[in-house]
Parts: structure tokens; sequence; C-alpha cells
């Protein structure tokens, strides 16, 4: 290949002394040495509690969390800190959403719409808003390679749409959604869109202003950051008017704190600061280049091993790092078994999209999914235990 690779392997502790290709980064990513540092730092040099105690050391971690959220603000460009709230993951934000928003706006007779692509979590707070409110639930379905053309969105998207909630890249396709005419089509009928950048925010740009995104969710873990931590964005007017999970009659905290009670993740939230840090000190240009080419590489790779069956685009520049995949007669928890014998990571299952699955006819798959600090070597073990999955499995070819 003419793609001048660069190893970034050597800042990740766990890829550096396992010998593994380790090819599910969009379940969860590695973490550089720099946020496992900056995590251990914290507890080392600040441990107290956030937001209460009014000695120094309080005062200090207070000092480091608010600064997290900032360096968040600054990622997303956000136009105030009170619009970031700290969660535990994508899926807790997504939650906020729909109990504090959804369930205090969206009445009978209003329509939520979401894609067929979307992950459990940005699908079943949907149904309870559905069930309790009296509101129809409205499912955009793609074309197969989970293109969104726009006379769809146009044929669905209409007056009394009062909430879209998609994914900003599918966590099995890898296909980038429109989710600007998603948000222009919505708000032209005074709606609000969530959008779900689990999958895209360590990959490329988000900025919730260019988007005039209402609400983005994302997790921390998949951008090299701890377990645990989360980031729900929103229009300050709109979180300003959200009640929180509380009891009626409380008086709540200011912004951004009502949305986070009790002893929050500090060292989370500093640490994935650092992992913010260091994905912007690669740059998210060269991080996208290099994802890009490593997913052509494979892709290529893929596509000349007889009986494998690439799911989404034949082109391999819409898959954002995301390779699923079948094989002819083999179950893929059998695929994944066999590459794991080959110190290989994959995923096999349905990937929380059942409805995806189904609707492109498949009841399960094995997914690959890239990340910048692999390298070839990491995709040719990949493609060179692929190759021999059906001899594994008893096949004479």
């Amino acid at each position: 290949m003419s793609f001048d690779f660069v190893d970034y392997k050597k800042d990740f502790p766990l890829l550096m002394q396992q010998d593994v290709a380790y090819l599910d980064s969009a379940a969860t990513a590695q973490r550089p040495a720099s946020v496992l540092r900056a995590e251990k730092e914290f507890y080392e040099q600040a441990n107290a509690n956030p937001l209460r105690g009014l000695y120094e050391l309080g005062v200090e971690a207070t000092d480091r969390y608010e600064a997290a959220r900032e360096r968040v603000r600054k990622f997303l460009n956000a136009r105030s800190d009170a619009e970031i709230i700290f969660t535990r993951n994508t899926t807790e934000s997504i939650n906020l959403v729909a109990y504090s928003y959804a369930l205090n706006n969206i009445h009978a007779g209003d329509e939520i719409v979401i894609t067929i692509m979307e992950h459990h979590s940005n699908m079943l707070p949907w149904q309870m808003v559905a069930r309790q409110t009296g509101a129809k639930l409205v499912y955009l379905e793609c074309e197969k390679d989970g293109s969104l053309p726009d006379e769809k969105l146009e044929a669905v998207i209409g007056p009394k749409v009062k909430l879209a909630a998609i994914g900003h890249v599918s966590n099995v396709l890898g296909c980038v959604n429109p989710v600007e005419k998603v948000i222009e089509l919505v708000h032209r009928n005074g709606g609000v869109v969530l959008v779900d950048a689990a999958q895209s925010a360590p990959h490329m740009k988000v900025d919730v202003q260019t988007l005039d995104a209402d609400f983005v969710a994302f997790s921390g873990h998949k951008l090299m950051a701890p377990m645990g931590i989360g980031v729900l964005y929103g229009k300050e007017k709109l979180l300003d008017a959200m009640p929180p999970f509380t009891r009626d009659g409380a008086v709540y905290a200011e912004l951004p704190h009502k949305f986070e009670a009790g002893t929050v993740n500090a060292g989370g939230a500093v640490a994935l600061a650092a992992a913010i840090d260091y994905l912007e000190s690669v740059g998210l240009e060269n991080v996208h280049a290099q994802e890009h080419a490593l997913t052509r590489y494979a892709y290529e790779g893929m596509k000349k091993i007889p009986c494998v069956n690439i799911l989404g685009s034949d082109d391999p520049d819409k898959h954002c790092g995301i390779l699923s995949f079948t094989v002819d007669g083999v179950h893929p928890h059998d695929i994944a078994t066999i590459l794991d014998s080959c110190h290989v990571d994959v995923r096999a299952g349905h990937h929380c999209a059942q409805p995806l699955l189904a609707y492109l006819g498949v009841r399960s798959c094995a997914r690959a999914s890239l990340a910048f600090y692999n390298t070839t070597a990491d995709i040719d073990r990949f493609l060179a235990a692929l190759g021999g999955v059906r001899k594994e499995m008893g096949y004479a070819e």
C-alpha cells in the first residue's frame, strides 16, 4: 500500500504487552499510557469528593473535575460548560433524555423517529416513551448498504415528528448517517434531535454547533477513556427546563450539576480529558486517514477469501472502521472462537442491533472493528486466520 502508516501501538501498554490483534474497538477502545497515568495521578494527588469539601484537597478535586468538563466542551464546541453533563455512558445519557425530556414533552399523537439501524440503547427508551405517552414510534428503514436517501427521510419526517434519535455511525454497518439532514427536517417542524455519537466521537469531529444537534451522547470508553464515564451534551435552554431524577419538591442545583447527583466519577472525567488530549495530539485527520487506509486494506483482503460476506456498502470508504461479516456455513460464535485461537479479537452476535440484522436477513454476524492504533500486521493476522475458518470447521476447500 502507498499509505505511510504510523505505528501508534507503542502508546498502548496492553497492546505492547500482549500478542494480540485487537479488532474490537467499536465495543471498547484500548487506553494509551497517558490516560492510565491521568487517572492514577488524580487518585494519588487530588482524591477527595468534588463539589463538596471546602478544604484544599476538595477544592483541587473540584477544579480538576470542572477542568475536564471544559475540555469536553471545547472538544464538542459547545457554547457553555453548563451544556456538558457527565454520565456513566451513552446508554445513561440517552435514558436521561428519554425520562427527563421526552416523558415531559412528547404527547399522544406525536411521532418519534428512529432508524432500523439503532443500537438497542437508542431504541428501547423510545419504545418506552411511546408506550407511556401514546406517541407513535416510526422506524426509518435504510437501504441494504445502510444509506438513508433524502426521499426516505422526507417521506417519514413530517409535522408530527417531535423527536428523532439517530446514531451518527452504525455499529454494525459502519455507515455515517445523514444527521444534518435529519436535524434540518425535524427542526423545520419544531422537534428536537438526539445524536448517538458513541461510534463517531472517537473517529471524527463532532461539532454540536455546526450540527445544531439538540442532544449528543457518547461514551468515554470508546474514546480511550476508562469505563464508567460518559457525556450528554444538551442545548442549555432544553437542559434548564428538564427535571433531574429526584423526588418532587426538591430544590435543584444549577446546570450542569442538577443531573450529577451523588459522588461523581471525577477520576474518569479527568482521564476522559486526557483521552481527548491524546486523540487531538494524534489529530483527528490522521486518525481518519489511518483508519480509512486500514479498513480498505482489510476489506480488499476479505473480498479475496471465498465464502466471506461483508455486510453493508461495497465501498470500503463507507465503513468507518467497521467490517461486519458472515462466513458461509459457519456460526459467528465459531468464527470468533477460531480467530481467538490465533490471537485475533473480533466480536460475534447480534451487536445489540437485532432489528437491523433481521431486516438484512442475517441472524447474527461477526464484526472486526479497527482503530488507528492497529497495524497492517494485525490485519494480515486476521486475514490469515479468517481464511482458515472453514477448513477448521471441516469443509474441504
